[in-house]
Formats: C-alpha cells, structure tokens, sequence
C-alpha cells in the first residue's frame, strides 16, 4: 500500500516554508533594562491596552512571561486608583 499525501499539502522537502521572515518580537523592559513598572505611568501602561481597555495579551505585544505579569498586576492597580479606565464608553 503506498503512502498518499492528502491535496493541499506540499512535498517534503520542496521549496521554502515561509515566503517572508517574521522578525522576533523583544521584550521593552528587558532590553531597555527597566526593572520596576509603574502603575502611575498612564503613558506606558496605555501602550498595552486595547481601545476598549482590554489588556494586550503577550503574544500581541512580544513582553516577556515575567514582565507581563507585572505590567497587568501595575495596569490593575491603575484602574483601581483611576489613573486608566476599566472599559471604554461607547
């Protein structure tokens, strides 16, 4: 019995996977070396909300794992002093 591949995919070993090459997202805090995130920086905590005032998940804004627990744990603390909105009005 020979072995079929399903349509649609390609040949192993043929061509180029990706056309482009996806640049790796860094983390801000790490390379400017910032050690302590603010929860009175609106300005910076701004940059990692959504419109809504949903906040950005990782993946979205390339932060590393530690440094996005802070930034929520400072946007949190933010809202709950009314420096930053909790939703958008409509």
């Amino acid at each position: 019995m020979a072995f079929q591949r399903r349509p649609g995919t390609r040949p192993p070993g043929r061509g180029p996977r990706r056309q482009y090459f996806r640049r790796r997202k860094v983390c801000k805090f790490c390379v400017e070396k910032i050690d302590h995130i603010d929860y009175k920086d609106v300005r910076l905590l701004g940059q990692f909300i959504q419109e809504r005032g949903k906040i950005l998940p990782l993946r979205l804004t390339g932060v590393c794992a530690p440094h996005q627990k802070h930034l929520a744990r400072a946007i949190k603390k933010a809202r709950n002093i009314a420096f930053l909105p909790f939703a958008a009005e409509f």
